[in-house]
């Protein structure tokens, strides 16, 4: 049963890991769009997403499934804030022609989860995980010399993401529970800026077309993030730390081979 867990944790992780690899090709194509506008879409429309699923799954014991101790309602909204600000500086850095500094964000990111499954949650590494770390940390101090700018876009989204992952690990509701409170907590916030406060789009891109794809943009939030919240509870934050390799150097191959990011 714990091998049967392992290989679906693992599964999950490989599928989210692989959609963000790919990614930033989506989110090109709204780069017109002010990246808060599109974070607001996200949290909306992914939000309404994933209660769909919910439903679907749970039927009529959704209610009583998002029950949820008082206590937990903090933790899901400071992992909820982590999240959010991560997508924010993501989505910007694509829009902004910075998709390399975005995969070394990520190349950094394993280190700073290994580095926190070591120091928070005790997690031992093997021999060999010692030295796999050892290579990609080279790796990774190569990458930040190679694109000779200050690595701030890169260390603020590792820092988030690893937070984000080491908070999800202290959260004692089911994975999906938690994850469509961490939405619901931040729609709210989300509804008031795109009513109040959003700047009118420009008359070349305040189309269907556009949001079609913001709209869409709540599915492509919410995909990974079902898979990663599965995958945290099934797999140790060492080695997801090491899966999450394979996100990175997909969008290090997308921006150099078609975007030109050189």
């Amino acid at each position: 049963m714990l091998n049967n867990n392992h290989h679906k944790g693992l599964a999950a992780a490989l599928f989210c890991f692989i959609f963000w690899g790919f990614a930033p090709i989506y989110f090109k194509l709204i780069k017109q769009v002010p990246a808060i506008d599109i974070i607001a879409h996200r949290v909306i429309w992914g939000a309404l997403f994933l209660l769909v699923f919910l439903l679907f799954k749970e039927h009529k014991k959704l209610f009583e499934v998002l029950k949820i101790p008082p206590k937990q309602f903090f933790i899901l909204f400071i992992s909820g804030l982590l999240v959010a600000s991560n997508w924010l500086m993501f989505v910007w850095a694509v829009t902004h022609d910075q998709i390399l500094a975005t995969s070394l964000g990520y190349f950094i990111n394993p280190l700073v989860n290994i580095f926190f499954g070591t120091l928070f949650l005790h997690e031992r590494l093997t021999s060999t995980q010692k030295w796999a770390l050892v290579i990609a940390a080279s790796t990774t101090l190569y990458l930040g010399y190679y694109i000779g700018e200050p690595p701030w876009i890169a260390l603020f989204l590792a820092t988030t993401f690893g937070l984000y992952g080491l908070v999800k690990k202290k959260v004692q509701v089911k994975p999906l529970v938690g994850l469509m409170w961490e939405t619901l907590l931040l729609m709210i916030p989300a509804i008031i800026y795109l009513l109040f406060y959003a700047p009118q789009l420009p008359a070349a891109i305040d189309n269907s077309n556009t949001y079609i794809l913001l709209f869409f943009a709540g599915l492509v939030t919410i995909l990974p993030l079902i898979g990663f919240n599965y995958a945290t509870k099934k797999l140790s934050l060492t080695l997801i730390g090491f899966l999450q390799y394979i996100a990175p150097t997909i969008s290090f191959l997308i921006a150099v081979i078609f975007y030109g990011e050189i």
